[in-house]
């Protein structure tokens, strides 16, 4: 096999997430609730060996720009509701959809004291807006992409994705982040437009989270995992640690202590979270991670700061943070 068909064959799919900025001093499940601010972000989306990507549905290219995204509302997607917002806070997810948009649940979480002292935890839910850069007010990013393949593929993340510090002073932020892909559901190429856009038959099952730098923590996050959470950790070498995402609001009279911020606690508030795939700070082996079923694909891409991590605390703050995803057909 020449080098141009090995290439071909290996890099289906690439999506970059470059150059975000976040900057920070604490996050919204702590005291000070600063946000994170994005000053760019690039999308890149590049297509070979029999995939077809869309940003609409119905313009099939073999890249997708960023303009692609965040002008087809206007133009050929009017229902769309990609969120590309300027700045970041801290959000939690249970894993749990809502049945009438097909959206994941997200919650805002901010922190308070009560009359002991203790810090406990509100939220709220949170639904994304169309809309990109300062005018939108989202704390996350959310879009949807469309694939279109010929017979059933799986697809693998690739060891050149990772989400890194473009800078030598990371502070821990990128070991906070999570990365959802969620299926929308597949209609038969060739289906009507409004069919395939409409798509929103999204379950738990259906959406994949991956963790990565699992095994990776500042002393700060170590330091924070004890005496918040009563969880012993590691610097380097750790474990990937379990957490319970929210599904509920939570209001003051809950009287939820960071401490008890969990399904033991509070079942109907926690969830504890399904993580697909936890990679660590370097890996090479490709981590299967969905199956594209014959015909069109919708996709739904979600990419936040998980507020119940360890690692969202006081002092990761003001990093460069850059996404690189990439996957293939190549299972090794």
């Amino acid at each position: 096999m020449n080098n141009k068909r090995r290439r071909l064959f290996y890099l289906i799919i690439m999506l970059l997430f470059t150059s975000i900025m976040f900057s920070t001093s604490t996050y919204a499940w702590f005291t000070s609730n600063r946000v994170v601010t994005i000053n760019t972000i690039n999308v890149h989306v590049a297509a070979s060996g029999g995939i077809e990507i869309s940003a609409d549905g119905t313009t099939w290219k073999s890249v997708i720009l960023p303009e692609d995204i965040t002008g087809v509302h206007a133009t050929t997607y009017p229902s769309s509701v990609n969120q590309i917002p300027y700045q970041m806070e801290p959000v939690s997810t249970g894993k749990e959809i809502d049945a009438a948009t097909g959206f994941l649940k997200m919650f805002y979480g901010l922190t308070d004291s009560n009359d002991v002292g203790e810090y406990v935890l509100t939220s709220s839910r949170l639904v994304e807006t169309e809309g990109n850069g300062p005018t939108n007010e989202g704390k996350f990013i959310a879009f949807d992409l469309f694939f279109k393949v010929s017979s059933d593929t799986t697809m693998y993340l690739t060891g050149n994705s990772k989400i890194e510090y473009l800078n030598d002073e990371g502070k821990g932020i990128a070991n906070a982040v999570r990365v959802a892909f969620v299926d929308e559901g597949n209609v038969p190429s060739g289906s009507d437009l409004g069919d395939i856009q409409r798509l929103k038959g999204a379950t738990a099952a259906s959406t994949y989270i991956w963790e990565p730098n699992y095994d990776l923590h500042t002393a700060s996050a170590v330091a924070n995992a004890r005496d918040v959470y009563g969880i012993s950790t590691t610097e380097t070498g750790a474990t990937a640690i379990s957490y319970d995402g929210i599904i509920n609001t939570i209001t003051s009279t809950d009287n939820v202590t960071l401490r008890e911020a969990n399904s033991a606690s509070h079942p109907t508030l926690f969830r504890k979270v399904n993580v697909n795939y936890s990679t660590p700070n370097t890996f090479t082996n490709n981590r299967e991670i969905f199956t594209l079923l014959s015909g069109i694909t919708k996709m739904r891409i979600y990419m936040w700061i998980e507020g119940q991590d360890v690692d969202c605390e006081n002092n990761a703050s003001y990093d460069d943070v850059q996404f690189n995803i990439q996957l293939t057909v190549n299972p090794s």
